[in-house]
């Protein structure tokens, strides 16, 4: 895959900055690594490659936090709007932590509140992290999340961590940008269970929709169909095998599905 997206051109993080999409709707698609190849190939002439000191595929963790009995994942799970999920999101390759709450409202908008988080270290991280207000290392995060969490933060405690890489795409006009996720790895902490989706491709477009997309009849080509999917609902389902996932059974024989051919041709 580096090897592709090598030819493409480059584009930096300070070009990145200056992209500001005012009318933003966003679409995921799921597909295989041989698509995505595919995929590349023909996207090449239309897009730049996000290069940071050289690297294009990005290394990235996060953890997903949740209450004892599973609430953001159920509120998900039965298609509520307005629901929310708290991360703690690190950039590995740059040393980039942020404690993150995004909040999904009733229109279908998602929107990403942020805060660095000092200290944290992805190699080793620290699975028994507790927002205590009497717990000193904690207590200036308390302010961040009731303000913007409606859940009581002391009651949250790290329910799942995945592992993933990241190529990111903008197309020549700077009216959208394409985040890629590959090497998708789950570890549940609660269960202990893990999920390996190597061969799963995640491809989210944020788009002007004002704008035409360049790569949407290239997915039509390739019959890539958009999709909803949840790193934390998804990786949730595969490996608490207790929780309720009704609604998800479409999305989870999807990803066997998908697995099974990209299996089947490796």
């Amino acid at each position: 895959m580096d090897s592709i997206i090598r030819t493409y051109d480059p584009i930096t993080l300070d070009e990145m900055s200056g992209i500001k999409l005012m009318n933003r709707t966003d679409t995921k698609f799921v597909t295989t690594v041989d698509r995505l190849r595919l995929l590349l190939t023909l996207a090449h002439d239309a897009y730049r490659a996000q290069d940071i000191d050289g690297q294009r595929i990005a290394s990235y963790y996060t953890a997903y936090f949740d209450t004892p009995d599973n609430n953001m994942y159920i509120v998900h799970q039965n298609g509520h709007a307005g629901r929310q999920k708290l991360r703690i999101r690190s950039y590995v390759d740059s040393g980039l932590n942020f404690l993150e709450v995004k909040t999904k409202n009733n229109h279908g908008r998602t929107k990403k509140k942020r805060v660095d988080m000092v200290g944290f270290d992805p190699a080793r991280p620290d699975h028994g992290i507790r927002f205590l207000r009497q717990d000193e290392q904690y207590r200036r995060y308390d302010e961040f999340l009731r303000k913007h969490l409606r859940y009581d933060p002391t009651v949250l405690t790290e329910h799942l961590e995945n592992n993933f890489n990241r190529i990111t795409l903008v197309n020549k006009a700077k009216t959208e940008r394409l985040t890629i996720d590959m090497n998708l790895k789950f570890h549940n902490l609660k269960t202990d269970n893990r999920a390996d989706l190597t061969g799963l491709v995640i491809i989210e477009l944020k788009r002007d929709g004002l704008q035409p997309s360049p790569i949407l009849h290239m997915l039509r080509d390739l019959r890539i169909k958009p999709s909803g999917f949840s790193k934390y609902c998804m990786g949730t389902a595969l490996t608490n095998p207790t929780l309720k996932r009704n609604n998800f059974k479409e999305r989870l024989h999807m990803i066997d599905r998908l697995m099974a051919q990209y299996n089947n041709n490796n």
